[in-house]
């Protein structure tokens, strides 16, 4: 079958390797979409980051060449041994966390901070940007007839939104800041409609994303009109409640903190490619906090559930859809070349 694999640092490859078989716990799927994530950007521009490259991974025994791919929906073609909740025919979405389930972290149900924490189509196991995939029985999420295959891509991407809106202290009629509307940051977006904010402020630099916050219910600012910081303190009578910094860019984090008011909240969801410098005396000085978020954990049954209530909608998400064999070319590259693109998914044919 044909596979995207990653190699090392722009050497991403399309090649042919075994169909995977489902194994004692395992659940093999026909890929019917997968979405290109902003960690695959990553990795493909600055990894590795969660790839396993110089030795295998603990949970999973793999390491570099590994196929690529994270965000996926598909449709059971084969169940494994002593599965016994999943059937032939079943349209599922895949949760894509391994995690150990013995360190502390775990025991708290905490999974998403494993000390060993990896991700399926980024630490092996494999991957969605191929035509199957068996996968961990435990990953499987099933999707209501009213939810899409397409949404079902994105629903992983969804949960790290509503992951980071559930773990904040956003409260029913706050104002919030999201920085950064790509994906992810329109996805914080839908999830704050969800939570009950009463004014969300998307700062954006690039028209055709601040066109999209508007569309999906958010008052678009662009940065580089005015100082983002006054603006915001202006509009908000002091600053906003909590904000969500979503650009991985460090100045962009310096102007999140700034931006909220006294005891106000910051929520880092980036993946920093690199040292952001703050200074704490913005923090000390008004009892501000700042909290970090990666991933994920017990979510994935209310974002489904939303999603059938028709939030985290793919006809207003995905720019683009393409094939396995255009991911490199159209897919990594027209992400560096056009980030005016919101979500690409990849049809595994």
């Amino acid at each position: 079958m044909k596979a995207l694999r990653w190699h090392n640092v722009k050497d991403i490859r399309l090649e042919n390797i075994d169909e995977p078989v489902a194994k004692k716990g395992e659940v093999k799927l026909k890929i019917q979409w997968c979405g290109i994530c902003g960690s695959d950007l990553h990795e493909y521009t600055a990894g590795p980051i969660f790839i396993p490259a110089d030795a295998p991974h603990p949970l999973t025994g793999d390491a570099a060449p590994i196929v690529m791919g994270h965000e996926f929906s598909g449709q059971v073609v084969e169940v494994g041994e002593g599965v016994t909740n999943i059937e032939i025919g079943d349209r599922v979405t895949v949760e894509p966390v391994y995690s150990c389930g013995k360190c502390e972290a775990c025991k708290q149900g905490k999974y998403n901070l494993c000390s060993l924490m990896g991700f399926y189509g980024l630490a092996g196991g494999g991957g969605g940007f191929s035509e199957y995939a068996s996968v961990p029985a435990h990953m499987i999420h099933k999707l209501p007839d009213n939810v899409s295959f397409e949404q079902g891509a994105l629903v992983e991407p969804s949960a790290v939104a509503l992951h980071a809106v559930k773990q904040s202290k956003v409260k029913v009629g706050d104002k919030v800041a999201v920085f950064g509307t790509g994906p992810i940051g329109l996805l914080v977006i839908e999830a704050l409609k969800a939570a009950g904010a009463a004014e969300i402020y998307a700062v954006e630099l690039s028209p055709q994303r601040r066109e999209k916050a508007n569309e999906l219910g958010a008052i678009a600012l662009d940065p580089s009109e005015s100082d983002i910081v006054e603006k915001l303190h202006q509009l908000t009578n002091g600053g906003v409640d909590v904000s969500f910094e979503v650009t991985g860019v460090p100045p962009v984090l310096v102007q999140a903190i700034n931006a909220t008011k006294f005891n106000g909240e910051t929520m880092i969801v980036s993946i920093f490619e690199k040292e952001a410098s703050i200074h704490p005396q913005n923090i000390v000085m008004k009892e501000r906090t700042v909290t970090g978020i990666i991933g994920y954990r017990n979510v994935f049954p209310a974002v489904i559930s939303l999603m059938a209530q028709g939030y985290f909608p793919a006809d207003k998400l995905v720019t683009k859809r393409i094939s396995l064999d255009e991911v490199v070319d159209e897919g990594f590259e027209g992400l560096l070349k056009e980030r005016n693109h919101i979500k690409i998914l990849v049809k595994a044919e």
